[in-house]
């Protein structure tokens, strides 16, 4: 018996876990469309999820915010029906044997403080309705697209866009995230493949009214919420969050993925309580430019800002961007939005295609009779095999009395594999190989493609572990 909420969802598998209830797999039957549902039992001691789904709602339409579909209540859980994603930072940064390369730490920077891009027409629009693909790229995925047409990918000086970043549009709509981390940020899917989402708001409070912005007063003794590995020095010190600690725990994560690991992980302690004093002394005692050395002395600049703010400031979001774009444009990057998991997989689908390429090639040339080594058949050198050395070589014997000057007839397995590697590379069936030089631009691969090759990264909506 298939299960189904809201009439109309079909329940699947399990596929993760929030800060609060699961995570499963689901399927819209009206469209056919896959969906992620998010399952709290009712009879929970501290319901979540309908105050986080009132917070999804409320950040509807920014860029990197996913769409919810349906909530409501089903049986004896709160259900949320919402858009279903792709891997998550932390998954791909496993796959890429935890290491991103500059550049992928840059784009990802930008993506997580910049807002994205829109297409002309809605230039004049609420900057809460900016998408973050131009139109053309609306179009196709960006897998399909070449070196050319992808430098307007997300571009961030592309003349339409508005610019604010995934953590400025949150701070904006009143709230704070307080769980910044990789397992919160998620690739998109399909023609989104390369967009980041930023996740699970079942931490995240109001830090401000609404109509008047009156400021949350400042308090101490307030226990730890969020994650203690990227949690902000005052957070450790039990002083209530504001916007300076979401973007201080940023400047965590990018240290992460630049170096691999952070100084206070794995320290060992009797309790959860211990552990925390111990990573909080350890992320005390670490200097910022010892942190980031070896890297580019922006990433000390952004930590040291950050660490500088008063509670209740509002921090210059236009400062931190420009930051990390004056530091990609002197490295010479290309805004082409080609992640190291793109190069990575497109590294492992080039050497399986090569040898899949010299196996075919080897089999036609034995099916076809020309291999040197071959039984009975006439060596390169035009002696047959096991004929001495210097003896003429032997004349072919004709299968007929009239010779076939004929093209060779290409079999229909032949045609058939010619067709699929084609297919493969992404070129059109009716192109001919010589055509084909220039025209493809491998590493486009979109991160949709990486789903089946990350292990941990089924198609999920992946939060706080």
């Amino acid at each position: 018996m298939e299960l189904r909420v809201g009439n109309r969802y079909r329940l699947g598998r399990k596929i993760g876990s929030g800060s609060f209830g699961d995570i499963y797999l689901g399927t819209d039957i009206s469209v056919g469309e896959e969906v992620a549902i998010k399952l709290e039992c009712v009879k929970t001691k501290h319901p979540q999820l309908h105050i986080e789904s009132k917070i999804y709602k409320m950040m509807q339409g920014g860029v990197g915010i996913p769409t919810i579909k349906w909530c409501g209540a089903e049986g004896d859980y709160n259900v949320m029906v919402m858009e279903l994603l792709g891997p998550s930072l932390e998954d791909l940064f496993n796959f890429c044997s935890r290491k991103f390369s500059l550049k992928t730490v840059l784009l990802l920077a930008d993506q997580m403080q910049v807002f994205g891009k829109k297409g002309v027409e809605s230039s004049s629009t609420s900057t809460q309705h900016c998408s973050a693909l131009p139109l053309q790229a609306e179009r196709c995925s960006p897998a399909s697209l070449t070196v050319g047409e992808t430098l307007h990918y997300a571009h961030p000086e592309n003349s339409f866009t508005c610019e604010i970043s995934r953590i400025e549009y949150i701070h904006s709509k009143n709230f704070i995230h307080r769980d910044v981390k990789p397992d919160n940020f998620l690739m998109g899917l399909g023609k989104k493949g390369n967009l980041v989402y930023i996740i699970d708001f079942g931490l995240a409070k109001k830090y401000r009214d609404a109509r008047t912005h009156q400021h949350i007063p400042y308090r101490e003794n307030k226990n730890l919420t969020g994650t203690a590995r990227y949690a902000s020095i005052n957070t450790h010190l039990g002083i209530e969050q504001s916007r300076r600690d979401d973007l201080e725990s940023l400047g965590y994560v990018l240290m992460y993925f630049n170096l691999g690991s952070l100084p206070w992980q794995g320290l060992k302690a009797a309790t959860k309580r211990q552990k925390y004093e111990r990573i909080s002394e350890k992320k005390m005692s670490t200097p910022i430019e010892v942190l980031c050395k070896g890297y580019p002395s922006e990433f000390a600049t952004y930590l040291n800002y950050c660490r500088g703010l008063r509670f209740d400031d509002k921090p210059d979001y236009s400062y931190l961007r420009q930051l990390f774009r004056n530091l990609f444009h002197r490295q010479g990057f290309s805004y082409d939005y080609v992640f190291d998991w793109n190069m990575l997989k497109f590294g492992a689908n080039r050497a399986a295609e090569e040898a899949e390429r010299e196996r075919r090639d080897r089999e036609d040339r034995l099916r076809h009779g020309r291999n040197p080594v071959a039984r009975g058949i006439p060596a390169a050198s035009g002696r047959p095999r096991g004929a001495q050395e210097g003896a003429p070589p032997a004349p072919l014997t004709p299968t007929s009395h009239t010779a076939n000057t004929s093209p060779r007839q290409v079999s229909g397995m032949e045609r058939e594999r010619k067709v699929s590697m084609r297919l493969h590379r992404g070129a059109p069936v009716n192109v001919s190989s010589s055509d084909l030089t220039g025209r493809q631009d491998a590493s486009r691969m979109s991160t949709s493609q990486m789903v089946s090759a990350v292990p941990t990264a089924g198609l999920h909506l992946l939060a706080p572990r």
